[in-house]
This record gives C-alpha cells, sequence and structure tokens, in this order.
C-alpha cells in the first residue's frame, strides 16, 4: 500500500520496521501461493500423467494443501531476524516456518512414492527425470528454508549468498524443473502428437539444467558461508578481522562458478529447439 506523488514515484503507507513486515507478508506469501501452491498443482496433475498411475495419496495432497494455506502466510517474518521487527514476530514467524518443514515434506514424499514401482522408466524417459529431480530440489530447499529460520542459524545466513542460493534451489530447481517436465507432458497433448520431437533434446537439456542448476547453488552456499564465518570473526579486542572487502575477494571464484547458471539458459533453449 502506498501513496502515488507522481507517474514513477510513490511512498509506502508505512514506515520503518512496519513497512518491512507488510512487505515481507506479502512477499513470502508469494512464494508460498505462486512458487509453492501454483507448481504442486504441477506435480500432482503431471506426474501421475506421465508415468500412468494416480497419486499415491489423495488425502496426503489435502492435507499438505490445508496445512501450507494455514502454516505458509506466517512465515515472512523470518527475514527480517536481528531487526526492529518485535522479537515475538521473528519467533512467531520462526516457529511457522518450522511447522512448514512437516507438510512440505509429506508433499514430496507423495509425489515420491507415486513413482513407487516405475523406477525403471528413469532410465528412459528424461521427464520423469525432471520431475524427480524437481521433487528433490524441493526437498531440499523445503528443509533448507525452516533450518535457516532458526535464529542462531541466521546469525550466520542472514544477508549472505546462502539465502541466494536457497531462493534459486527452490526457483530453478524446483519451480524451473517441474514447469519444464510439465511442459513436455503437455506440448505433445496439445498438438496432438504421440511424444516430443526429440527425446535426445530433453535428455541434453535435463544434465544442462541439472548441472547449471547445482553450480549456482553450491557457488553460494559456499560464498554465502564464508561471507557469515568471515562478518562474525572477531580479535579478541572485539574488533573484526575481516574487512568487507575481503569478503568480497572472497567470493570471487564462487561467483565465476556461479556463472555456470548459464548452463540452464541453455538448456531452455534446447526445450525451444
Amino acid at each position: 500500500m502506498a501513496i502515488p506523488v507522481s507517474a514513477f514515484k510513490s511512498y509506502s503507507l508505512f514506515g520503518g520496521a512496519t513497512d518491512a513486515m507488510v512487505q515481507w507478508w506479502y512477499g513470502h506469501n508469494a512464494v508460498g501461493f505462486y512458487l509453492t501452491a501454483a507448481f504442486l498443482g504441477m506435480m500432482y496433475y503431471f506426474v501421475p500423467v506421465q508415468i500412468g498411475r494416480p497419486i499415491y495419496s489423495y488425502r496426503l495432497s489435502i492435507v499438505h494443501f490445508w496445512a501450507l494455506i494455514a502454516s505458509y502466510m506466517w512465515a515472512g517474518g523470518h527475514h527480517l531476524h536481528y531487526s526492529a521487527l518485535p522479537d515475538w514476530t521473528q519467533s512467531l514467524a520462526m516457529v511457522f516456518s518450522i511447522i512448514l518443514f512437516a507438510p512440505s515434506w509429506g508433499g514430496m514424499i507423495n509425489g515420491v512414492l507415486t513413482l513407487s514401482g516405475s523406477w525403471d522408466k528413469l532410465r528412459t524417459d528424461p521427464i520423469i527425470r525432471f520431475m524427480i529431480v524437481a521433487l528433490s530440489f524441493y526437498a531440499m530447499s523445503t528443509f533448507e528454508g525452516p533450518m535457516m529460520s532458526i535464529k542462531t542459524v541466521n546469525a550466520l545466513s542472514h544477508n549472505t549468498d546462502w539465502t541466494v542460493g536457497h531462493v534459486h534451489s527452490g526457483a530453478l530447481g524446483w519451480v524451473g524443473m517441474i514447469t519444464i517436465g510439465s511442459l513436455y507432458v503437455l506440448l505433445p497433448r496439445i498438438y496432438n502428437k504421440p511424444k516430443m520431437y526429440s527425446i535426445s533434446l530433453i535428455t541434453t537439456h535435463f544434465w544442462l539444467a541439472t548441472a547449471g542448476t547445482i553450480f549456482y547453488i553450491v557457488s553460494m552456499w559456499i560464498s554465502g558461508i564464508g561471507q557469515g564465518m568471515m562478518w562474525l570473526a572477531t580479535n579478541p579486542d572485539g574488533t573484526l578481522v575481516y574487512s568487507f572487502v575481503d569478503t568480497v575477494e572472497f567470493s570471487h571464484f564462487p561467483y565465476i562458478g556461479r556463472a555456470w547458471w548459464l548452463l540452464v539458459c541453455i538448456g531452455y533453449v534446447c526445450d525451444g529447439i
């Protein structure tokens, strides 16, 4: 909510910590109800279609949905640990973030168990590989998020590249791969074709996307954890051991590693081909 003063400028209706809390309420709910719920819908529909069997547990999918709806909206404040936000609000966000681990992994397990008895198809069907790797990234990011919301862990991770790596394990690994897998299921049916034009191109796309995403995430983990440890390091007299420039220099090679995420873009070009 903002007050416009010109065509390209406005002022927030709220100030300071209140503004931050309002922004993260909506910002994190965008992650929860768009980048999570919408793409879980893809998983619940297209995994059974491609595998040729129903979802493992319909009841678990309903519990998964309502548990996410009930708890996700309170989690945004975990981005504001150690800020001027009231401590009880930070703690509430941490508690609900940890609670989110259960429904998130419940949905992931539901998707994985749907593949039970059909694992042999992973050797021949790269579309299913996209989907199972997407579920793996979903599992990883939904474990990492609650863990990073814990205040003692957040003391290390806050404002570092570790957060960037976490976001992209969800964005590139989960959202990107389940979307591409779903499109590969959908497109032949739209154009009334028996299958995609080239299975080998899909396989190439899969390995490029997987490699690029892993390079990106691991590079950010190394950079972020290193940054956090350097920022917290102090001499016996309480002065900082490292300057900010030292942390920038440390991140140089991880940032070169992050550039390998371009493999993901190359993979998406293969999709267009």
